[in-house]
């Protein structure tokens, strides 16, 4: 392996680590303390059940309400392939293959604490789908959240085994097909592995992950954009002032609020006489609103961050204390409460920023109904607004918790389960509809922005605006809308600026 090579060990994984696997489709690799750790867990529960013939849960017994089932040890490893087989019942729209890589980066990673019991040639066949660009095709629907995400880790899971379907050099084909080309031999489960592959939190994790790595970087731009807003609907500054927070001392409202000053520095517009002498809350409460969701999703990036360092199958072996205990931790409940929260705080961002495209509109304060130069022949930006207001209301929709629903399961052995797994979708379509509500704010505030002309924003403002100007123009007229509001989202997802970030990536 290369440099460019990132070795798993129980060194903290981190986002910013995460972010660069991605970002520069860096391989892995199992580190010497990482194989060492897999050899000893297994070498160790191969001697036990040699050993002893105590019933261990999903080793020699059945799952689930099926625990009182006994297997015999020439049956243990069939039992994890039929496990594997049986749980693989998911449906729906197909997971994105980013977020399935992200499943297989962090099952290797729960994998390398050598507390699960599985062979080194399966995590190292996991390693190999990675770096081979083998992606699983997994659906987004069949996890409870509680008994780890059996559905979804049962299809990321087939492949080992030379089942199911992948994505590979662009395509779906059949695993056994690749296996073919490239020469390899399925996986032969031995006991334990197939819980260890199933139980785990990878799908609500992987989910989580990429929606944080996407939301720290809409909490920069949600605050540029605002920023442009208050500029060209000739806001005030005051409501921005250090010495107003300090006395109101969240983390999150203070950082907005600096950021904003810093925004905003030396420009023209906000520097000049102002005849009113307060703005709408969309506007003078920006520091308490933004920063609220700022903080919720500095606590959420705390909570993924535990989660993608943590050994999340079960049973969970421990060699050194000569233990094999049935716990819970794949039960998704931190997981599921942390993705609500996401989705809410995203969400905010969206709702307050569709209230300030609404009140640019208004013709008020020297800016001409609907932004545009000549109403009435033109419609200007009446229904973009619309169009954000329906992202926003179906935004709220979609926060209604998952987290405090739960079905029984399993014949009553699975009586509460996290719902973390749909909770995890809905978070995901709440961010990208934040960006588009975002993507029409700018829209909406460079165009406003434009009729303060001659009089400028501040340097990083007019930057800003200057580049987003070389994709969407200033509208004259009426035109088709959608195309620009695909070229606007399409300037987020790529643009690159300067500026701090208020968030903790790095946790």
């Amino acid at each position: 392996m290369t440099q460019d090579t990132y070795y798993i060990s129980p060194e903290k994984l981190t986002f910013d680590v995460i972010f660069k696997i991605l970002k520069d489709n860096r391989k892995i690799a199992l580190s010497d303390e990482a194989t060492q750790r897999i050899i000893k867990c297994r070498e160790y529960l191969d001697q036990k059940i040699e050993s002893e013939d105590t019933p261990i849960y999903g080793i020699n017994t059945g799952f689930g309400a099926l625990y009182d089932k006994s297997i015999s040890r020439e049956d243990l490893g069939k039992l994890q392939e039929n496990l594997v087989k049986s749980h693989a019942c998911g449906i729906g729209e197909e997971v994105p293959e980013t977020i399935v890589k992200l499943m297989l980066l962090l099952k290797v990673q729960s994998l390398s604490y050598g507390h699960s019991g599985v062979q080194l040639k399966t995590v190292q066949r996991l390693v190999d789908f990675f770096n081979y660009d083998i992606t699983p095709v997994v659906y987004q629907l069949g996890s409870l959240g509680a008994s780890g995400d059996l559905a979804p880790l049962a299809h990321l899971s087939l492949p080992l085994i030379g089942l199911g379907k992948v994505f590979y050099k662009g395509e779906k084909t059949a695993m056994k097909k690749v296996l073919n080309e490239l020469g390899w031999e399925p996986v032969t489960l031995m006991s334990k592995e197939g819980l260890a592959l199933l139980n785990g939190t990878q799908f609500m994790s992987g989910y989580g992950v990429f929606c944080l790595l996407k939301i720290f970087r809409l909490s920069e731009l949600v605050d540029i954009i605002g920023a442009i807003s208050l500029d060209a609907f000739d806001g005030r500054i005051e409501p921005f002032m250090d010495e107003l927070h300090r006395i109101r001392p969240h983390k999150g409202q203070i950082q907005t609020a600096e950021r904003y000053r810093m925004l905003l520095d030396e420009s023209e517009l906000m520097n000049q006489y102002k005849k009113h002498v307060q703005d709408p809350y969309s506007f003078r409460c920006i520091p308490q609103v933004h920063g609220a969701s700022k903080d919720m999703i500095n606590y959420v990036a705390s909570v993924f961050s535990g989660e993608i360092n943590a050994v999340t199958d079960n049973p969970t072996i421990f060699p050194e204390l000569d233990k094999i205990i049935s716990g819970g931790n794949f039960h998704g409940q931190p997981l599921a409460l942390a993705l609500d929260s996401m989705a809410i705080a995203a969400a905010e961002w969206g709702n307050i920023s569709e209230r300030r495209t609404y009140q640019l509109l208004h013709g008020k304060r020297g800016l001409p109904p609907f932004l545009v130069a000549n109403p009435g022949l033109n419609s200007g930006f009446m229904i973009p607004q619309y169009t954000a207001a329906s992202i926003v209301s179906q935004n709220k929709q979609l926060c209604t918790p998952a987290s405090v629903d739960s079905i029984e399961s399993s014949q009553g052995q699975e009586d509460h389960v996290s719902m973390g797994a749909n909770a995890a979708t809905k978070a995901y379509r709440v961010v990208y509809n934040l960006e588009k509500i975002l993507a029409i704010e700018l829209f909406n505030a460079a165009q406003a922005l434009d009729f303060r002309r001659p009089k400028k924003s501040s340097a990083f403002i007019e930057d800003f605006v200057s580049k987003y100007r070389e994709h969407v123009p200033f509208l004259e007229e009426d035109t088709i809308m959608h195309d620009e509001i695909e070229k606007s989202v399409e300037f987020l997802q790529g643009v690159e600026y300067s500026l701090h970030d208020a968030l903790e990536p790095g946790i």
